[in-house]
């Protein structure tokens, strides 16, 4: 992600971070779905990275669904890491926190069983190229990535409208992920009665 599409971005959710967790729910379709998927495809996942993780509504999640896992949300606005570190203060030392793009590995030494994107991917434009293949050098060999995001949408109007709200959504994400993941899950859903569609996605690292 370059430095203008940043700065976009942080604005956009300066302002966004206040509603997000009231709207949300509307149009972010899924998001509990994807977490099950994940848990069938890890059963005791020990690291796990959110990439996009916002107010850490999806951390707070897998914190209960995996009790004996340590989580890291990344994210690249401060105003969403703010609510997303009171939300899951409860939880401790389990949690970590990155402020930064998602251009390059972060795990160091340390690989993560599990990386989730949930509705992010669809916004780094560009750089979601470079945000799977940094997801696939963190995770461990057989670690999973999880996806669900907005596939695509016939309707130009909406295309144009999404794309003002710094989406894309032109069915170019979930080729790439089946072209460099070993797929395990790849499903593609209508809402709204065909007003769009959004897809889920597991694979394994080769």
């Amino acid at each position: 992600m370059n430095e203008a599409s940043a700065s976009r971005l942080t604005a956009y959710y300066h302002f966004h971070s206040l509603i997000y967790d009231a709207t949300r729910w509307s149009f972010l379709f899924g998001r509990d779905q994807i977490l099950g998927d994940l848990a069938s495809c890890r059963a005791a996942p020990r690291r796990i990275l959110e990439v996009g993780c916002g107010t850490g509504r999806n951390l707070e999640k897998l914190a209960a669904r995996f009790p004996d896992a340590a989580l890291t949300g990344l994210d690249l606005s401060a105003d969403m890491l703010r609510l997303a570190r009171r939300k899951l203060a409860p939880y401790g030392t389990r949690l970590s926190w990155l402020q930064r793009a998602y251009d390059a590995p972060v795990a160091q030494d340390r690989p993560f069983d599990l990386v989730l994107f949930s509705y992010s991917l669809s916004m780094f434009n560009p750089g979601w190229e470079s945000a799977i293949t940094a997801a696939l050098a963190d995770l461990e060999v057989g670690g999973c990535i999880g996806v669900v995001d907005f596939h695509s949408s016939s309707l130009p109007w909406f295309r144009k409208w999404m794309q003002l709200n710094h989406v894309r959504m032109e069915g170019h994400l979930l080729p790439w992920l089946k072209q460099n993941c070993r797929t395990s899950l790849d499903r593609v859903v209508p809402a709204y009665g065909g007003c769009w569609r959004y897809f889920f996605f597991v694979g394994l690292k080769p």
